[in-house]
């Protein structure tokens, strides 16, 4: 059995009756981390206030009735909320974590002309992504979600990518052809797929993105790959359960 970590920023599985490999402890870790201090442009205390309206939109009684509504935006009302976040941050929270599927475009627009800008939008899209992920994973092992870590005290660091620009999807994504960027280690130089660049308005949250999924999936280099895996399952089994884990959670891809 490992030691239990004395970092009050990091997580640990060792309470876990299965085998956790210690990639997966340190990139969860990682996050962890990143989660309590200021990222872009949200702080400390915000970012961890998302996470924890990740949590509550699970049990949220508009978000029910929203889902079960032929459209989400028939029915209004307010969200069973954790957190002093502005109410259009826990609305997007909200929609992202439990019919992510529905969002229009219109939605989005109404949200930046409601305050929430367009790269504060992305940032907390990439923490409700990487939250979703883990606490995902502790539920198939059986454990307790993680404590959320106490938030750090900094400001954000309002840093938007110079190269970033509107193109095809909803916000500005900085361009295929990175090279010579600040970002041009998010991907090789070139053509690269969407769901990479969707977050790269917010480079940090491509970098977490890119950590976690070369633990719960493979290193994007590998994607390519058909003979490429990881662990104890081969590539068919793996892109198996990707396959049906995606078509339940109504992915588009």
């Amino acid at each position: 059995m490992r030691a239990q970590t004395l970092d009050p920023q990091a997580v640990s599985y060792r309470q876990s009756s299965f085998p956790v490999a210690d990639a997966l402890t340190a990139a969860h870790s990682r996050f962890w981390r990143r989660l309590a201090g200021p990222g872009a442009w949200w702080t400390g205390p915000e970012r961890v206030a998302i996470a924890s309206e990740v949590r509550s939109a699970r049990e949220c009684d508009l978000c029910r009735r929203r889902k079960q509504s032929l459209s989400p935006y028939f029915v209004n009302g307010e969200h069973d909320r954790a957190s002093d976040l502005p109410e259009i941050a826990v609305d997007a929270v909200h929609r992202l974590v439990t019919d992510a599927s529905r969002l229009k475009r219109e939605w989005l627009d109404q949200a930046v002309a409601a305050g929430l800008n367009v790269e504060s939008y992305v940032e907390l899209l990439g923490t409700v992504v990487a939250l979703v992920s883990i606490d995902s994973f502790c539920l198939a092992l059986g454990l307790p979600e993680h404590p959320l870590p106490a938030p750090l005290p900094g400001e954000p660091s309002r840093y938007r990518p110079a190269s970033a620009r509107l193109e095809e999807a909803w916000v500005p994504l900085v361009p295929e052809d990175n090279s010579g960027t600040p970002e041009a280690d998010l991907w090789p130089a070139g053509r690269i797929g969407w769901v990479i660049r969707a977050m790269s308005l917010a480079p940090d949250e491509v970098r977490t993105l890119l950590d976690l999924s070369a633990v719960h999936y493979l290193e994007m280099q590998d994607v390519p790959n058909p003979g490429a895996s990881r662990g104890h399952l081969t590539r068919p089994q793996i892109e198996l359960v990707a396959g049906r884990v995606s078509a339940l959670n109504s992915c588009f891809y």
